[in-house]
């Protein structure tokens, strides 16, 4: 279907608006609550999303993917999203951070291996930088590739927090190559499933974002081929840095998606709800609240747009992909926040979906960096 819209040339974003809209209709909405009541992860499902054309969004047609740019992925992420965060986040991890990264940095070889399985959803992508000891300062983690005297790499080591840490099927993980807190003294790799010292270790139970699977990867006296290095060595933070400021535009759009779910439905129940013989919107308070979020969401939406666009220009994105992160993410909590209230009592029970966007939004503000973290970065650009 996204291979279609490609060719046809047509309103891409709509197009795939529409297209996605469908999708979630017929295979996500169902399953919402029960995904997320038992934590389950919809493999199946997001494979089906390759089949679409959505793992590969932003690889080009020659390696199997759909070849579009930033607008579009946002767009498909954002209606993903307003249905089922968690899926939203599996879609933005898997395109963002692995695919993503052998795109930008892997060799021709690589590329012909790794993205057309990984675009296609044959495979699943996961990405690993996080540390149990070490969020924010990657510089010092503990996870290490030692050159072996053939040239190959042994790892040892354990990575948390990790979309698809169990199931997905290749990873791209940075690895310590040098002392602690020294430059460049990092390396990227991409690791296969099945490696012998490569596992999956313990399943997150979280608040929200139940049904995207995080979990630990550990290796232990993994053996990694020199040809599975990603870049030069001493590069991968450098590299993370790169893919990051990406991630940070889906995880924006991410926000938005949720930001978006939870005004939608408070706004249909406001307009529903009688009381003292008038619907709840004709009162001030509630009306205000909305006004508010329908701001805060449009300007969220325009900061993306700008991030999108430039990312789509190959210009400079690091300023602005923090900032839409930065406010989209927190917009997310406020608007999910004031649905809780606007529905009352019906808004903290499992019938209705704002408690679920509730509970989904508070991550946007964590993970790829957290608010305090978009902030800094911020500041050094504006310095």
């Amino acid at each position: 279907m996204i291979t279609e819209i490609v060719e046809n040339q047509v309103d891409n974003v709509q197009l795939i608006r529409e297209s996605v809209r469908d999708f979630t209709a017929r295979h996500i909405a169902p399953h919402v609550r029960e995904w997320d009541e038992s934590q389950h992860f919809p493999a199946d499902e997001l494979r089906q999303m390759g089949s679409l054309g959505l793992l590969g969004m932003l690889v080009p047609e020659t390696y199997g993917g759909a070849g579009l740019g930033y607008h579009e992925y946002v767009a498909a992420i954002v209606e993903l999203s307003k249905v089922d965060g968690a899926v939203g986040l599996s879609m933005a991890a898997h395109n963002s951070l692995c695919t993503n990264h052998i795109l930008m940095f892997g060799t021709e070889e690589q590329k012909q291996r790794y993205l057309p399985k990984l675009a296609s959803g044959e495979h699943i992508g996961a990405w690993g930088l996080t540390e149990p000891n070490t969020g924010s300062d990657a510089g010092n983690m503990r996870t290490r590739a030692v050159r072996q005297e053939n040239g190959d790499w042994l790892l040892n080591g354990a990575k948390n927090f990790i979309t698809h840490g169990r199931s997905g099927n290749v990873a791209v993980v940075i690895a310590r190559t040098g002392e602690p807190n020294t430059p460049r003294n990092a390396t990227a790799f991409v690791v296969e499933r099945g490696t012998p010292g490569f596992r999956g270790g313990k399943k997150e139970d979280k608040l929200g974002m139940r049904a995207s699977e995080t979990a630990e990867m550990i290796f232990e006296d993994c053996l990694i081929p020199d040809n599975q290095r990603l870049g030069e060595v001493g590069e991968g933070f450098v590299q993370s840095l790169k893919i990051l400021d990406g991630g940070r535009i889906s995880i924006a759009a991410l926000s938005l998606g949720i930001a978006m779910g939870a005004y939608e439905a408070a706004l249909a129940y406001a307009q529903e709800r009688q009381q003292f013989g008038q619907s709840i919107f004709n009162f001030q308070g509630i009306s205000f609240k909305l006004a508010d979020m329908a701001t805060d969401i449009e300007a969220a939406r325009l900061l993306i747009e700008h991030a999108s666009e430039l990312k789509n220009q190959h210009k400079p994105v690091t300023k602005q992909s923090a900032m839409a992160k930065l406010f989209a993410s927190e917009v997310s909590v406020r608007v999910a926040n004031e649905a809780v209230q606007i529905l009352g009592g019906y808004g903290y029970i499992k019938d209705f979906p704002v408690e679920k966007f509730y509970r989904d939004a508070k991550l946007c503000t964590i993970g790829e960096g957290t608010s305090e973290i978009q902030k800094v970065v911020i500041a050094r650009h504006i310095m």
